[in-house]
């Protein structure tokens, strides 16, 4: 049984339990009503009776992620996860709430973090300068994700009863329009780029609605562009790998999974390599048909790889990559990001990053195929359907507007439907201005004997008739 102890302006519930090596121990637990304290008191004490207490823990927030990630995480994330996950923790998650003792987290305090992230600035990484001043509703989502996540496996391992981070009402996150070239301004971009790496890159981000990684990552092994595949329209790629930079940390602790291949890093000591990696999803890994003209193009590359390769000789260091460096190593998305903006800022373009070409790409195909979600979802590689509705909510709306008056014209074009109809136009009559004929005739004699000719044949016509 509990008790209620007066302390002054607050209240104590006090009860007795059994550790897990099997001592008696008495609890002390302080609130500041006596109303919040009854009810503490009714929980400890039917919990006890039906056999669902869970005795006090004292684990802080920050010792439990640690088990989290070294029980949970090194079983489920690849390393891409596994770095952007203990980035989370490290800057957003114990700098806040990591000493605190996890049982002490409820969903009042949950609340409370949520607010805290709101006004938490942003930390910058590495590689990677923060864009915006405090902490974005998109981060914070992210971060409650991991810690509901989490918290689950406390339950799970009994060390908390309910999950305070289920049903927790996260701020709005906004999915806004995003900037993107029209087919117009990309066919303008390709004539006037020089580089050939970008133009390469650019074709793919375009026709195949590939992402920096899946272009970066593409090898020629999985492009196929064989004269009978053109021919038959059947020429295509196949993606099944990404390059992206993992921490060294996250391919030692959790070994080679899903990586295909690391390279050698240039400069010594360095924390970061580059590696060839499964893609984040298993939608991810597809076959994208190609146009032939981008087919030809890719052959085209292919031939002067080939010739360079072969003027290197044994300087070129070949790893099937499509899109790499003139000696043959892999072309970070740095690169192509730079020669982007070199090329914008040559030609004039609007100012778009290089991902939105394969916005672009889809927004160009939800259109050309009418909204088939399912056939655009196959070549963007999206793992949600949802995906595609939310961001592209715009293009769809275009279409829908296209049925409504589909279905004025096969439907409610009939006349007889209540006897309801759009205004009839009134027909306008023209009015002759005389005063302005009469000074085009004398100012033409031509016009005025052929003006005579026409209305004496139209007098014969009616005699005739």
């Amino acid at each position: 049984m509990a008790s209620i102890i007066k302390r002054k302006k607050s209240y104590s519930v006090v009860y007795n339990y059994v550790d897990e090596n099997g001592e008696t121990k008495q609890k002390w637990e302080t609130w500041h009503t006596h109303k919040e304290a009854l009810k503490r008191k009714a929980e400890v004490e039917n919990q006890q009776n039906n056999g669902t207490f869970l005795p006090p823990n004292n684990q802080k927030v920050s010792d439990f992620l640690y088990d989290f990630v070294s029980t949970y995480g090194e079983k489920k994330w690849g390393v891409s996860m596994y770095d952007g996950q203990t980035a989370l923790i490290a800057n957003y998650i114990n700098p806040i709430i990591g000493d605190m003792e996890i049982q002490d987290i409820t969903t009042r305090v949950v609340d409370k973090y949520i607010q805290t992230l709101q006004k938490t600035p942003s930390v910058s990484r590495k590689n990677r300068k923060a864009r915006t001043e405090f902490v974005t509703n998109s981060t914070i989502e992210k971060i409650i994700k991991l810690l509901r996540c989490a918290f689950k496996q406390a339950v799970r391992w009994e060390l908390i009863g309910k999950n305070p981070f289920d049903n927790v009402v996260l701020p709005k996150t906004e999915y806004k329009k995003r900037d993107i070239w029209d087919a117009e301004t990309i066919r303008l971009a390709l004539d006037q780029c020089t580089d050939s790496k970008l133009y390469i890159a650019m074709n793919l981000a375009f026709a195949c609605s590939l992402r920096m990684g899946e272009i970066l990552g593409l090898t020629w092994k999985n492009v196929h562009i064989e004269d009978e595949n053109i021919a038959a329209d059947n020429a295509y790629i196949y993606i099944e790998a990404e390059l992206t930079r993992a921490s060294k940390q996250a391919i030692e602790t959790l070994g080679e999974k899903d990586i295909y291949h690391i390279f050698t890093p240039l400069m010594p000591n360095t924390s970061t390599r580059l590696i060839l990696k499964k893609p984040k999803t298993d939608s991810s890994v597809r076959k994208v048909w190609l146009p032939k003209t981008v087919a030809y193009i890719l052959r085209e590359w292919k031939k002067s790889q080939e010739e360079l390769k072969g003027f290197l000789g044994d300087e070129y260091q070949d790893f099937d990559l499509v899109v790499a460096l003139p000696n043959g190593r892999p072309c970070e998305n740095r690169i192509i990001e730079k020669e982007f903006s070199l090329l914008k800022q040559k030609a004039g373009l609007p100012n778009v990053v290089f991902h939105s070409l394969r916005h672009s790409s889809t927004t160009y195909k939800l259109k050309l195929n009418h909204g088939d979600l399912k056939a655009t979802q196959g070549d963007t590689g999206h793992a949600e359907v949802d995906m595609i509705t939310k961001v592209y909510a715009h293009i769809l709306d275009e279409d829908r507007k296209i049925n409504a008056q589909k279905f004025e014209s096969a439907f409610y074009a009939n006349p007889d439907l209540r006897n309801v109809a759009p205004p009839q136009e009134q027909p306008q009559t023209q009015t002759l201005d005389l005063a302005a004929l009469i000074e085009q005739l004398q100012k033409s004699p031509e016009l005025a004997s052929t003006l005579a000719a026409l209305i004496a044949g139209q007098k014969q016509t009616g005699i005739s008739n």
